[in-house]
């Protein structure tokens, strides 16, 4: 099967060479402006635990030139600003790449792509955050240029980066749980096991919070994420209208959530500041996870940080730091919804206010130890320094 998807990659490269070949000799007529040690591939910058992320990475390199490209229309421009900074440039090509309708721009831009890296002085360092036109540029960069993919996930991208591993000289996972469903992958696709060995676990990190202090009154149940199938937030709401409770809801998820179910609901809207998330953070209880799939949350190592419990499905690498009835609770997530509804709300039913106090004090130095930024800024530190 791996033979196949080569095959296929290169009988696609043998179609679009006349649109790469046109995109070099823009790039060569329009040649990028300034020199870049940094090339960061990332498909956008509206609200989302990846994003976070990639803004993150992008700040780690103060001393270092950076351009990042944008290849996907973004929902909204809320974290926008946090991917900025002097020494970074900002490059939005997503009405070029991210057109079906005019789909030769794609592939005329990965040519344009290629020969801004080509023709840069010294050989940077190109960086995929979890982007499938990087994916396809990976064949036309420059041998000799170094080249770091970031999945954060097992997800259709698991498949879709197949090809074009071996371009790669690291693979970055965020969690166990997705490096061991990858290999599994190589495995039943006759991946060659050397590219196995490439995969490199470098678990996200948050900032942790000085103080947190306790609030004398607080909600119970929040959620913060989007409003994705496979985040399924119906299932939080249906959960609170179950246990008599309403649920906060931090993200844009009113079209998420059905009708019946939105009386059961407190909307906070998408946010972006991080003194309004935080204050939403403090003044909840329990974070709420009902995915069908996740590597580890983002959402989960801020609320744990602040001293959230959490309720959650068992998927991804959750299960490694939420040990059910210790810091949160866990519910399977191979069961029908109706059911993780009614044990959701049964467990919400049953955590009593001594229970979640002890949980915070555990969370809030569990947090402490495993998720400060330090470990994972020297990890990319060390990886992306060329």
């Amino acid at each position: 099967m791996y033979k196949l998807f080569l095959l296929k990659r290169r009988l696609e490269a043998l179609a679009i060479f006349p649109f790469a070949l046109l995109g070099r000799l823009i790039a060569r007529l329009r040649p990028l402006e300034g020199e870049f040690d940094l090339f960061l591939f990332f498909p956008f910058y509206h609200v989302g635990g990846a994003e976070k992320v990639h803004a993150q990475i992008a700040q780690l390199f103060p001393d270092k030139k950076i351009i990042i490209f944008f290849t996907k229309k973004s929902q909204g421009d809320a974290l926008l600003s946090q991917f900025k900074a002097p020494n970074i440039t900002v490059r939005d090509v997503s009405r070029y790449t991210d057109n079906k309708f005019m789909y030769w721009n794609n592939l005329i831009w990965r040519g344009i792509a290629a020969e801004y890296i080509r023709r840069q002085r010294v050989q940077p360092l190109v960086f995929n955050g979890q982007c499938n036109f990087a994916y396809k540029l990976s064949p036309h960069v420059p041998k000799g240029v170094r080249q770091v993919e970031l999945i954060h996930s097992f997800c259709s991208f698991s498949y879709i980066r197949i090809p074009f591993i071996p371009f790669y000289e690291t693979s970055v996972m965020i969690s166990r749980d997705s490096i061991r469903k990858h290999l599994e992958l190589y495995r039943k696709f006759n991946v060659p096991a050397a590219f196995g060995e490439r995969i490199r676990l470098i678990m996200n990190g948050i900032p942790i919070p000085a103080d947190v202090a306790p609030l004398p009154e607080a909600a119970r149940l929040l959620y913060a994420g989007r409003g994705t199938s496979e985040k399924r937030p119906w299932l939080v709401a249906a959960i609170a209208q179950a246990a008599g409770e309403k649920a906060g809801m931090l993200g844009p998820l009113e079209t998420a959530i059905p009708a019946d179910l939105q009386g059961s609901c407190v909307f906070y809207g998408e946010q972006s500041g991080a003194e309004v998330i935080d204050r939403i953070y403090r003044e909840h209880r329990i974070i709420a996870i009902t995915s069908s799939t996740e590597g580890f949350p983002m959402v989960i190592m801020e609320a744990m940080a602040r001293g959230l419990a959490v309720l959650s499905t068992d998927v991804g690498d959750i299960p490694y730091h939420v040990q059910h009835g210790a810091n949160g609770w866990l519910i399977s997530h191979r069961q029908p919804e109706a059911e993780i509804v009614a044990e959701g709300a049964r467990l919400l039913r049953e955590a009593g206010p001594d229970a979640l106090a002890a949980m915070r004090e555990r969370n809030i130095a569990y947090a402490k130890e495993h998720f400060s930024l330090e470990a994972f800024a020297a990890a990319y530190r060390s990886l992306l320094s060329n």
